[in-house]
């Protein structure tokens, strides 16, 4: 793969920690730049998604009773993670079978 030249301007603490970061770690600063880009466009990114997903399933009853609309169904298993069985309620996670879907009094009692 071909490489581009990136210029970025940092302070001076940033600059020392990467360069200590990547000392510890056995790369250049470069390749730790690199691999840390790598790494949040693409796990951290993934990490959120799922995470979004499984509130949003979580509290779609919570969301419907409030806001007085359908909520659409969950898909199957989510690109990219695992997910619910297909046919699993609503709530049900995909190996447990254990509820995980709260009422609206206890989401909001934990606020």
């Amino acid at each position: 793969m071909a490489k581009t030249q990136l210029n970025v301007r940092v302070d001076e603490s940033t600059a020392a920690a990467a360069r200590r970061r990547a000392h510890q770690r056995g790369l250049s600063v470069n390749r730790y730049i690199e691999e840390l880009v790598k790494q949040d466009a693409g796990e951290v990114g993934r990490a959120f998604v799922e995470a979004a997903a499984d509130f949003m399933k979580q509290y779609a009853s919570v969301f419907a009773e409030e806001f007085g609309a359908q909520a659409p169904a969950a898909p199957a298993h989510p690109p990219g993670g695992e997910g619910p069985v297909a046919g699993a309620s609503a709530g049900e996670s995909s190996g447990t079978g254990r509820r995980t879907r709260r009422t609206k009094a206890t989401a909001q009692g934990e606020r």
